[in-house]
């Protein structure tokens, strides 16, 4: 059973090239939208709380702040509608998943920029 999922993996769903990119980073993800018959390109910018997964079913999570109420947003790597992403900024976080950044307001919010080649 497994062998017929990696099969129907590898033949159905196309690699795309995206960054790389860690959980703290700053990142704008271009997807398209669809409405009726229209459609148009439509973007997310936040940091990285997570990435989840591995392989095909890989995921991760966008929080950005709209005023002043966080807005999350899971986003699958394989998403088709998903046409770029950006990395805007490489933060300096020591873990994989910063959820803790959820309560943080104000200066405490702020996520220092990682120093990498």
């Amino acid at each position: 059973m497994e062998n017929l999922v990696k099969f129907v993996q590898d033949e159905f769903i196309e690699r795309k090239d995206l960054p790389k990119f860690s959980a703290g980073d700053t990142i704008t993800v271009y997807y398209e939208i669809k409405e009726g018959e229209k459609s148009r390109t439509q973007f997310f910018r936040g940091v990285v709380l997570q990435l989840r997964g591995t392989g095909h079913t890989k995921t991760f999570t966008i929080r950005k702040m709209s005023g002043n109420i966080g807005v999350e947003r899971i986003f699958p790597l394989n998403l088709p509608a998903i046409q770029k992403i950006e990395v805007n900024k490489q933060g300096a976080v020591r873990r994989k998943r910063i959820f803790y950044f959820r309560e943080l307001t104000g200066k405490k919010a702020r996520i220092k920029e990682a120093r990498r080649k």
